[in-house]
C-alpha cells in the first residue's frame, strides 16, 4: 500500500472519529437539557452552544431538534431498559419482574441520579417513546394479565397510573430528598401491584424481596 493510500485511510478514520464525537456531544447536550426540563424550549443554537460545537455542524448529524431529542431519549432509556432486562433475566413470574423493574427505577435518584433527572425532565412523554421503560412495563403488565395475576382491565391505563407514581416519587426526592426514604419506593411498588389486582399478601412479599444489583452507568 502506498503512503498516500495509508494517509487517506488514516485521515478518513480520524474524520469518522471526529464526526462520532460531535454527534455524541449533541446527544449528551440534549440529555442534559431534557434533564433540566428545558428540552421543549431549547433552540438549536442553545443545543450547539451546550455541545460546544458550531451551529452549522448540527445538520450534519440530525435533521431537526425533534430527531435529536428522540435519539437522545431512546439511547438513555434503552440503556436503562437493557440493564433492567439483565437484572430480571431468568425470572418467570411477570409480577416479580414488574416489581423489580419498578423498584429499581424508583431507586434511580439514589443509584443513577442523572437517569432520574432525565426521566423527570421528560415526564409523561416517556409513555409515547417506542423504547425504554414504558414498552417493557406494558409488556410485563400484559404478561401478568395473561397469567391471571393482574386483574386491571386496561393495561395502558394501568401503565399511565404507574408512570405517574414513579415520576412523582423521583421528582419529590429530587426537590425534597429529606421527605423521601428509599423504603418509599417499595411502598409505591406494593401499591402499584395492588392497583394491578395482585393480592395484598403477594404484593407485600414481592415489594420486600432483595433486589439484584445494577451496573454502574
Amino acid at each position: 500500500m502506498s503512503s498516500a493510500s495509508a494517509a487517506t485511510r488514516s485521515g478518513s478514520t480520524r474524520l469518522d472519529r471526529r464526526k462520532a464525537r460531535t454527534r455524541q456531544a449533541l446527544i449528551d447536550a440534549a440529555v442534559r437539557l431534557i434533564a433540566e426540563g428545558r428540552g421543549d424550549r431549547a433552540s438549536i443554537q442553545e443545543i450547539t452552544d451546550a455541545a460546544d460545537i458550531g451551529f452549522g455542524s448540527f445538520y450534519n448529524h440530525f435533521e431537526s431538534k425533534e430527531q435529536l431529542f428522540e435519539t437522545a431519549s431512546t439511547e438513555v432509556l434503552e440503556r436503562w431498559g437493557r440493564m433492567i432486562d439483565r437484572a430480571t433475566a431468568g425470572i418467570t413470574d411477570p409480577a416479580e419482574v414488574f416489581s423489580i423493574s419498578l423498584r429499581l427505577s424508583g431507586r434511580l435518584s439514589w443509584t443513577h441520579p442523572e437517569v432520574a433527572r432525565f426521566i423527570t425532565g421528560a415526564g409523561l412523554d416517556l409513555l409515547d417513546m417506542p423504547g425504554g421503560l414504558a414498552p417493557r412495563a406494558l409488556r410485563d403488565i400484559q404478561a401478568g394479565q395473561a397469567a391471571g395475576q393482574f386483574s386491571a382491565a386496561k393495561a395502558e391505563v394501568a401503565l399511565s397510573a404507574v408512570a405517574g407514581g414513579l415520576i412523582g416519587l423521583l421528582r419529590l426526592h429530587q426537590r425534597y430528598p429529606e421527605r423521601v426514604e428509599e423504603g418509599s419506593v417499595d411502598e409505591l411498588a406494593e401499591a402499584c401491584l395492588r392497583l394491578l389486582g395482585l393480592p395484598a399478601t403477594k404484593a407485600r412479599r414481592l415489594a420486600g424481596l432483595p433486589l439484584p444489583a445494577t451496573e454502574p452507568w
